[in-house]
This record gives C-alpha cells, structure tokens and sequence, in this order.
C-alpha cells in the first residue's frame, strides 16, 4: 500500500482493515481538518469543518459549518476536542465516506 498524500504515521499499531496506514482502505478526494465534536460510536466520530461561504449580492463572507461523520481508526483513537485531519475514501457505510489520518497537536 503506498499513499500519494503524506501524513504523520501512528505509532501504534492496529489491526483494522479500514485503516489507511495498517489496513487496505486507500484515501481519495478532498482532506478537510476540523474539531471532534463526537466520539460516541464505535470507531466512528463526527467531526464539525467551519468554513467561510461567500454571498455575492452582500459581497462578504459568512460562517458555516458541517458535521462529518469519519471512520476512526484504533491506531490514531481521536477523542472529543481533538484537532483532527480527515481524507475522503470510498463509503464505508451509509453515512462514513471518510477517515480520520492525522491527530494533530493541541493548540
């Protein structure tokens, strides 16, 4: 398995085979960063993007956000608060079509 996009790599190790660096899951598309908002489910948070929205007719910019729900592999194990990184991938059920590849450092 070889990814074209770099991250930091865990250093733990897993054995799930939806994990992009220990398992078979290639990462495709968009790679958005964002807060863990959730982390309730098993192996599954959801996490909120904030994004800016342009309106043409006021000419500005509003504040928007998104709540994504991403595959959380054991290895990386992203708890509520955490900067995360997440990477599109192929849908892993009805609502996951992302994964979580990189925790990043609290700020």
């Amino acid at each position: 398995m070889s990814m074209s996009l770099t991250f930091k790599k865990p250093k733990q190790k897993c054995d799930d085979r939806n994990c992009p660096f220990h398992g078979t899951l290639s990462v495709r598309g968009r790679i958005l960063d964002g807060v863990v908002v959730s982390a309730k489910m098993d192996k599954t948070v959801i996490v909120r993007h904030d994004y800016l929205h342009y309106v043409p007719k006021f000419m500005r910019y509003e504040r928007r956000h998104s709540r994504i729900p991403a595959h959380n592999p054991p290895c990386i194990n992203a708890k509520e608060g955490d900067r995360v990184v997440i990477a599109e991938c192929r849908p892993l059920s009805k609502t996951v079509a992302f994964v979580v590849v990189e925790k990043k450092e609290a700020t």
